[in-house]
């Protein structure tokens, strides 16, 4: 079980993404800065999800998950950003496969990875 890489340029962000994780018994595999070095993680840990921040330095989110789509298909991408209008994911729906306001981690987050990772080994085993 690959698990979850977390990007997000702010420390305190993925260490909060990281223990909220952990404390729902969900792996996460490694962590990143920014979009280039989540590409490098990508092919090194095939994570089964990449919860990435739009704003970051280097590479954005969006560049990343235009790249992530491109060398590993099969894993899941969700934004995590600080716009919640409807218009915003209806344009992020585009490159991942879920979006979550960092407003609503604590409600949203762990039920969707949980949704994702099930859809995933039911796939797997199909």
């Amino acid at each position: 079980m690959a698990g979850i890489l977390v990007v997000d340029d702010h420390p305190t962000a993925r260490r909060t993404i990281c223990t909220l994780l952990s404390e729902h018994d969900v792996c996460v595999c490694g962590e990143a800065m920014n979009g280039e070095e989540a590409l490098l993680k990508v092919r090194k840990l095939k994570p089964d999800i990449v919860l990435l921040d739009i704003n970051m330095p280097v590479m954005n989110g969006i560049q990343a998950a235009y790249k992530i789509r491109r060398i590993a298909p099969s894993t899941k991408v969700i934004f995590l950003t600080i716009h919640d209008a409807p218009e915003t994911a209806a344009v992020m729906g585009l490159l991942a496969d879920e979006f979550v306001p960092k407003s609503a981690v604590g409600t949203t987050l762990i039920p969707m990875v949980k949704r994702l990772l099930q859809h995933q080994a039911e796939t797997t085993r199909d």
